[in-house]
């Protein structure tokens, strides 16, 4: 049995290495043949010793039913709003806010702070909980205190890493979203189908 584990165990580490590869650095090692291969080892041996299986094994995505019903989980942190800006005016009163903060922790507020900017992305916040590199629940905003647990949807996304290189307790907040061109095609696909179509894509990535 001790076999069958240290088996599992690579076989785990070694596909989502590859998951990362291809889904988040678009930079693949392998062939799609040789991975499913390995994915169907994988999925063989768990079945042998379900004992062994871990919980960032890829074979949870395989297969994986997406939730209707959601159970309430609390934040460990507030996740807090979002604020637009829409001229230069907002970008000055943010910076002030950000001196005052500097000031109140003893700092003077001519330190050189950095900014990053990005556009806005549209879609569901959501916040994935990993521990000891694992990631153990994913929920949404909610209210910034309270939100849904919705693990078993989000492990449907393949971008979404089931382990990282982190061993600290650590909340990644992010955003679901589809983008414009899929967007399209699901349309097309729902209109052939007779499925429904939807408003717009942030509804569409919200209600999945």
């Amino acid at each position: 049995m001790e076999d069958i584990k240290s088996r599992i165990d690579r076989l785990t580490d070694e596909l989502n290495y590859h998951n990362r590869k291809y889904y988040m650095e678009d930079s693949p090692e392998i062939s799609d043949f040789e991975y499913d291969q390995k994915l169907a080892e994988l999925a063989r041996l768990e079945e042998e010793a379900p004992l062994f299986r871990r919980a960032d094994s890829p074979t949870s995505r395989v297969g994986g039913q997406a939730l209707k019903q959601f159970s309430q989980i609390t934040h460990r942190l507030p996740v807090m709003s979002l604020d637009n800006s829409y001229d230069r005016n907002d970008l000055l009163d943010f910076d002030r806010r950000v001196r005052k903060g500097l000031e109140e922790e003893g700092l003077s507020p001519d330190t050189p702070v950095e900014y990053v900017l990005e556009p806005k992305i549209d879609g569901l916040s959501v916040v994935l909980q990993y521990e000891d590199g694992k990631l153990i629940r994913g929920a949404t905003r909610g209210d910034g205190s309270v939100g849904e647990d919705i693990t078993q949807n989000l492990k449907t996304i393949r971008s979404i890493p089931l382990s990282i290189p982190c061993k600290s307790p650590l909340d990644v907040r992010g955003e679901v979203y589809i983008p414009k061109k899929a967007f399209v095609e699901l349309n097309q696909r729902q209109e052939l189908t007779g499925g429904q179509i939807f408003a717009n894509p942030r509804n569409a990535a919200a209600g999945s």
